[in-house]
């Protein structure tokens, strides 16, 4: 398996601590969305990818989306398991995995950031505004959602909501937002990155890691 990735990239850092948890071995091929006006932009990526966009897992054939390759492994390596057995349960992981993925992450993904200083000419400080608020909205809810729980988003292993909430915490210091104001979530933070698979996959231990 190939992975297309970032270092920085929320959604790529997901799929790699799936790899990682799933113990499956894969070549990391950086693509590097700054970098000359942004490698994902060049036609031979964007046959791979038409969205322009990372992450993309490469297994016979081109994958997109992270949550759909994240799905994609669960299906095919199904241990150790990324979500419950019970349907209820399943629904309730997913939920919590799409308040991030879906409601949180896609609003301060850099194309929207790029387009908020470009076109909109908004000021760093106003951007980074833009991004705390959607950041704090999402993860208001999650801390409420969570607040029961010890060491994971549900139950006693990692499942594929703690797959979005630790890559999204990374990405909420580098907008400045200060993560105590979510005890829950910074505690099941500070107990996932005690996990190899997690710290394997962290941005800074990315051969690409600048």
């Amino acid at each position: 398996m190939k992975l297309y990735t970032f270092f920085r990239s929320s959604a790529s850092y997901r799929v790699r601590i799936a790899l990682n948890l799933k113990g499956l071995d894969y070549e990391h091929v950086p693509v590097h969305l700054r970098r000359g006006g942004g490698e994902q932009f060049s036609p031979d990526y964007k046959m791979k990818n038409p969205q322009a966009l990372v992450p993309t897992l490469e297994d016979g054939r081109f994958l997109t989306q992270s949550l759909a390759i994240i799905e994609y492994l669960e299906e095919r390596y199904p241990e150790p398991a990324l979500l419950p057995k019970d349907p209820a349960d399943r629904a309730t992981v997913r939920a919590l995995a799409l308040v991030i993925a879906c409601e949180v992450h896609p609003i301060q993904n850099l194309r929207v950031l790029n387009f908020l200083k470009n076109e909109l000419k908004l000021a760093e400080a106003e951007t980074n505004r833009w991004a705390q608020h959607w950041i704090d909205l999402g993860f208001t809810a999650l801390e409420q959602m969570v607040s029961k729980q010890e060491k994971f988003c549900f139950g006693d292993t990692p499942t594929l909501a703690d797959l979005c909430l630790i890559p999204q915490l990374a990405n909420a210091r580098r907008f400045g937002c200060d993560p105590a104001k979510y005890p829950t979530l910074v505690r099941i933070d500070a107990h996932c990155n005690t996990l190899p698979a997690f710290v394997k996959a962290a941005p800074e231990n990315q051969p690409d890691a600048e």
